[in-house]
């Protein structure tokens, strides 16, 4: 992987995009995770204003801590970078109390978690419209395209994705590379939407390396029964996950109205 190459062309394509889009510059979101991590690192790296937005809603404090140090090493290196901390906690409880529950407990913590990505999305987009920006896109090519981890109308609400087609081990590679903290580096890949330290590989079954693997193996044409235990497993997980999802990775249907209908 190339990686002084690969930084170069991402950095280059979000200023090109944001020149032809006329905007100033980008607003991205900044977890305390290695994804947020490399897209604010990108999008410091243009020279356009950039505005690092941490936006903890009863947030695990390990997540805060990274977060913090990240934006820290950017504003210490970047001039065109500036940071706002919104903490939407007592925002979340009072649409949480006015929003109906269930006796499925898992099905309402989920409900849950989505509710606190989609207000973050509107508190990005808010900052976004004061400042003439674009909320840059902070998801993975194996997040996005392949198992659909996100949520619709939430993190999965952007203007553009600059590490969309990058896998997983490939974001961890680039970062590495642009100096990312080791305490991100190091740190279990989380989506941050839960009060506690819960991992991605907690949620889903699987570790992003086999996620991958999962993901080559079915562009190849393979299928569960090509293989067993583990592997199988992993491949049933990766697939079942991908055919739940696609309503986030395709676009929105719409109803096409026969012409004859409009005489």
């Amino acid at each position: 992987m190339k990686v002084k190459e690969i930084e170069k062309h991402i950095v280059d394509w979000l200023k090109e995009y944001a020149q032809k889009a006329h905007v100033k510059g980008f607003t991205v979101g900044v977890s305390g995770g290695i994804d947020s991590a490399l897209v604010s690192s990108l999008c410091c790296k243009t020279g356009l204003p950039t505005h690092l937005i941490t936006l903890p809603i009863h947030q695990a404090s390990s997540h805060v801590s990274r977060g913090d140090e990240h934006i820290k090493q950017l504003l210490s290196t970047y001039p065109n970078a500036t940071a706002v901390n919104i903490d939407l906690s007592l925002t979340f409880d009072t649409i949480k109390e006015a929003l109906p529950t269930s006796e499925n407990e898992k099905q309402y913590l989920l409900s849950c978690a989505n509710d606190r990505s989609r207000l973050r999305m509107i508190a990005l987009y808010h900052v976004a419209s004061l400042t003439g920006t674009l909320v840059v896109g902070t998801g993975n090519k194996i997040e996005d395209f392949g198992v659909g981890f996100f949520t619709k109308w939430g993190d999965g609400g952007v203007d553009i994705s600059p590490i969309g087609d990058l896998t997983k081990s490939q974001v961890y590679e680039l970062s590495r590379h642009m100096g990312v903290c080791t305490s991100i580096l190091s740190a279990e890949p989380s989506d941050g939407l839960f009060d506690n330290d819960q991992t991605d590989a907690m949620q889903i079954g699987a570790t992003y390396p086999e996620l991958e693997w999962a993901m080559d193996m079915v562009s190849q044409g393979k299928t569960p029964q090509d293989f067993t235990m583990r592997e199988r497993e992993v491949m049933e997980i990766y697939i079942s996950r991908n055919r739940a999802n696609q309503h986030k990775m395709t676009p929105i249907p719409v109803c096409d109205i026969p012409k004859e209908y409009f005489t």
